[in-house]
């Protein structure tokens, strides 16, 4: 029988690659206040196999779409990321603003319409203040709202990670719960597979004896009894090699030993880069492997017993996997 831990693959854990275990939901927003104005942002982050950003951005500030779109892709690995810019004028700095030069043009258009049509009411002070180019400073100013953006979007930014990095935690805490069943179940099978080869080597032994009595009756006196013995003990050996699992047991233990290596070492705080690799990526081909050894250790199961573990493991491999679609 092979040995636990002697078969299996072999992951080798690299010092230099830190794999952070995030969420990719989360939220963040931030506001920045100018002279002119005050500038929000927000970023909602849902699940997705790949990075996509969709910015929805007013016309006067789509010159930033593309430092945005450098910091998110520098610091976000996966999600549907959706950013929503949004500003608002104040209304005090804008009133101080208005041009009287264009004032003036405008009374003295005022005049010239009155001499052909004396009824025209003049304009309120509300509809002068959001008349278009009324302002000698009407357009925003690129830079300093660029610059405050890019602010607003850091600061968002951080609070998504700290948002993802928490609900991260709270999936591997729950990966990591139902590991420790997947290891019970592993250590009962292991314990009990002695005694179940065994049972079964005695039941085929007897079977294979019955059904030889039955079809030969008295066909062992031209067979020795150590020679029937002997044929009997090969058969129930096959079998019992058919259903030994002691190696799908090594490797779920292998698949268990690397699933605490990820799930410990995402542990940490957002570090503000890109981490090396993609936990959600990785965790998902171990939980395929995981499910693939439950797979075959329900197929060469000899008892009831194996059998009812096999599901057992299939269902919390699952109750991982579903989880582990939503790590970043």
């Amino acid at each position: 029988m092979a040995g636990i831990g002697a078969t299996g693959p072999q992951y080798k854990h690299h010092q230099d690659t830190h794999i952070m275990i995030r969420s990719m939901t989360a939220f963040g927003n931030a506001r920045a206040d100018l002279e002119q104005g005050t500038l929000a942002l927000e970023l909602r982050s849902v699940n997705s196999r790949f990075l996509d950003l969709y910015f929805r951005l007013p016309d006067e500030l789509r010159h930033v779409e593309t430092p945005l779109r450098e910091l998110l892709t520098a610091n976000l690995g996966r999600g549907k990321v959706e950013i929503r810019v949004s500003y608002t004028r104040n209304a005090s700095t804008d009133l101080s603003k208005l041009d009287p030069a264009w004032l003036e043009s405008l009374a003295e258009q005022l005049q010239a319409a009155r001499r052909i049509v004396p009824d025209i009411a003049p304009p309120r002070l509300v509809e002068l203040f959001n008349w278009p180019g009324q302002r000698a400073n009407d357009a925003l100013d690129p830079q300093a709202w660029g610059a405050a953006c890019m602010q607003a979007a850091q600061q968002a930014l951080t609070q998504l990670q700290e948002g993802r990095a928490r609900e991260g935690e709270r999936l591997a805490g729950m990966m990591r719960e139902c590991a420790d069943g997947v290891a019970r179940i592993v250590d009962t099978v292991q314990t009990h597979l002695p005694q179940l080869l065994a049972d079964h080597r005695d039941k085929l032994a007897a079977k294979l004896r019955e059904s030889v009595e039955s079809a030969f009756p008295g066909g062992f006196t031209h067979i020795s009894g150590a020679e029937l013995s002997e044929r009997l003990s090969q058969e129930a050996n096959l079998f019992a090699l058919r259903i030994d699992v002691a190696e799908e047991l090594s490797r779920l233990r292998s698949h268990l030993e690397e699933l605490r290596h990820l799930l410990t070492d995402g542990g940490g705080k957002p570090s503000g880069k890109k981490q090396a690799g993609s936990a959600g990526k990785r965790l998902d081909f171990l939980f395929q492997e995981m499910n693939r050894e439950a797979n075959t250790l329900g197929s060469k199961a000899g008892s009831m017993d194996v059998t009812r573990a096999a599901m057992d493991l299939k269902l919390l491999i699952e109750q991982m996997r579903e989880q582990a679609q939503n790590i970043e």
